[in-house]
């Protein structure tokens, strides 16, 4: 949740196509700390 607020609460562009690519840019941001907390499991034996 800290990284969420990091990124800001609201949208800075005033331009609809600005607004798209922020939000994009913020999802790509968001799943790279999401698959970084996921573990690794691997089989043994």
């Amino acid at each position: 949740m800290h990284c969420v607020k990091l990124l800001g609460q609201s949208l800075m562009a005033r331009d609809f196509d600005r607004q798209v690519a922020e939000i994009q840019i913020c999802i790509a941001v968001l799943n790279g700390f999401t698959a970084l907390g996921i573990p690794v499991t691997e089989a043994v034996g």
